[in-house]
């Protein structure tokens, strides 16, 4: 197991209640525990649609926990649009007796008038749509989402870019630092994912100095992934080797 901290969890490990996963909730646990975790975070993915997340809450109550390990709960959901409306269901409980996140997700780019598919949203850059005003959009989205949750995590932040071909670099610094305070001050957690090797650098340490909390997710859907990192070592060791 690695120095860094970060990687004794992962705040983002899929099970059967999603429909692109393999490994059960039991699975996940054990390969948790395997790899020498301290932390893991079970989250599927949810509709405003979904029924089943009691369901999924017994079963992950239903479960032994090993002994220094700590299981956690979410759901992730996707931003809908610029004022940060999330794909969820209307009852669902966070907190006590209910999820211990939701976990937000970029699945799509947040418009005016709901979500983008990349392909809409390359449309629009290309009929003249500028970067700034894109990205306006999407920390919006983001900000308003993290300000109507209260408890959240951020999934694999800013993976939508490359889709619409952005990157990292045209966020602005006043964009960028508008994102991470609210992070910080909103208490989201900030993960960086394995699966889509983000968030980079200079976004990490954007959050962290903005003292948000950065945790380490690899975004399984098999149980063999859990715990898991190269992409987010790497990531986490070129942070701290800046500072």
């Amino acid at each position: 197991m690695s120095s860094l901290a970060e990687l004794h969890g992962d705040y983002h490990v899929h099970s059967t209640f999603s429909d692109d996963a393999v490994s059960t909730i039991a699975e996940n646990i054990a390969a948790a525990e395997a790899a020498g975790l301290t932390t893991i975070r079970l989250i599927d993915h949810v509709r405003a649609s979904t029924t089943w997340v009691p369901e999924f809450l017994a079963a992950v109550a239903a479960e032994p926990v090993p002994t220094g390990l700590t299981v956690l709960t979410g759901v992730e959901t996707k931003i809908m649009d610029a004022d940060g409306t999330l794909d969820l269901p209307t009852d669902l409980i966070v907190g006590d007796g209910g999820l211990g996140a939701i976990v937000i997700a970029d699945h799509q780019f947040p418009g005016t008038d709901g979500p983008w598919s990349p392909e809409s949203t390359i449309e629009r850059l290309a009929a003249g749509l500028s970067t700034a005003a894109a990205l306006d959009l999407l920390i919006s989205g983001y900000v308003g989402a993290m300000r109507a949750t209260s408890s959240a995590q951020l999934a694999h932040p800013f993976s939508i870019l490359p889709k619409v071909g952005l990157d990292e670099s045209d966020l602005s610094d006043d964009q960028l630092a508008l994102w991470a305070s609210v992070a910080a001050e909103t208490g989201t957690l900030v993960e960086v994912n394995e699966k889509w090797s983000c968030p980079g650098v200079r976004v990490i340490r954007a959050a962290r100095a903005a003292g948000a909390t950065i945790v380490a997710a690899t975004d399984s859907h098999v149980s063999t992934e859990v715990g898991r990192y190269d992409a987010v070592a790497a990531l986490l060791l070129e942070e701290v080797a800046g500072e």
